[in-house]
């Protein structure tokens, strides 16, 4: 495996984590959304990774690529509210299900690889620089 390979791998981390970030960051802004019906309510939404394996001159290079954004099934939180402009002919509003600390939980963990993967990079074109320079 060269160098360039690891920038390839290190690419795709990056792609992943940020469709990740951006859904941590689409769960949290509706994390407080009220609607009239439980089929209506926002659901939280996880990408889900997939390893790609690409044979290059034998050598094994693996990557990660973002293959869907999958909608959990936990059920909308429901809330007794008769005076809400959005409430149901029951009396009901319903939340979305999103729980904020997970979401923050995950939102660092993805910010953490994506800094890993930079530091990989980082890594690399300085392993690559010393190389050029062997033997001046």
């Amino acid at each position: 495996m060269s160098l360039f390979n690891v920038m390839d791998v290190s690419s795709s981390a990056l792609q992943a984590q940020s469709v990740r970030l951006n859904t941590v960051a689409s769960n949290i802004a509706n994390a407080d959304a009220v609607s009239s019906s439980s089929e209506d309510a926002y659901r939280s939404r996880q990408p889900v990774f997939t390893t790609v394996m690409r044979d290059v001159f034998d050598d094994a290079v693996a990557g990660v690529r973002v293959s869907e954004v999958v909608t959990t099934d936990a059920a909308p939180v429901r809330q007794f509210s008769p005076e809400h402009p959005m409430a149901d002919d029951e009396g009901y509003i319903y939340f979305s299900n999103v729980n904020p600390v997970a979401e923050m939980a995950n939102m660092i963990s993805a910010s953490r690889s994506y800094q890993n993967s930079i530091e990989a990079m980082k890594t690399a074109r300085q392993l690559m620089i010393h190389t050029l320079n062997i033997g001046r």
